[in-house]
């Protein structure tokens, strides 16, 4: 097998593998994973990438390896489920004021124009960079700043602090 083969092969068959254990997954990282563990067995052995048969021993392969992840998870949840980890020690009145603000933020963030939440909750939930979301949402990098600013100030209004 040549450098030149393998990385066709990769090229041609990396991405259809990746979405065929996304759509059974639903996890892009752990496809992406799998699919990159069984191109990595296929260069440590001699397979031949030339073959007509690569394609589907690609996909068998990815296949199982996606079976024995799933199965090894399984075990592991069974046995993390019989451990009782209540670590709670908060107390009750720390459990109502988180609570009470908790809802304070909900609905503070429903007061929120449109704009100004969907940057808000792509840069806090999402991590964006504002850069990030100035690209997915088509607008300049200020756009975002200004936003966030009013977003930010709003809340802080209406959290009292």
């Amino acid at each position: 097998m040549t450098k030149k083969d393998y990385k066709n092969c990769f090229d041609q068959l990396f991405d259809p593998l990746r979405n065929y254990l996304y759509f059974k997954c639903g996890d892009g990282d752990l496809a992406t994973d799998i699919v990159q563990d069984v191109f990595l067995k296929v260069w440590e052995k001699p397979i031949d990438v030339t073959s007509k048969r690569i394609k589907s021993l690609l996909y068998k392969m990815v296949n199982d390896a996606l079976f024995d992840h799933l199965r090894k998870n399984k075990v592991a949840n069974k046995y993390l489920s019989r451990l009782d980890l209540n670590f709670n020690s908060n107390s009750p009145d720390e459990i109502l004021e988180f609570e009470e603000l908790k809802q304070k933020y909900e609905t503070s963030l429903a007061t929120l124009g449109e704009k100004q939440r969907t940057v808000f909750l792509m840069s806090r939930m999402e991590d964006l960079t504002y850069k990030e979301i100035s690209e997915r949402l088509s607008i300049s990098v200020k756009a975002v700043e200004k936003r966030m600013s009013q977003a930010l100030k709003v809340l802080k209004q209406k959290l009292g602090k």
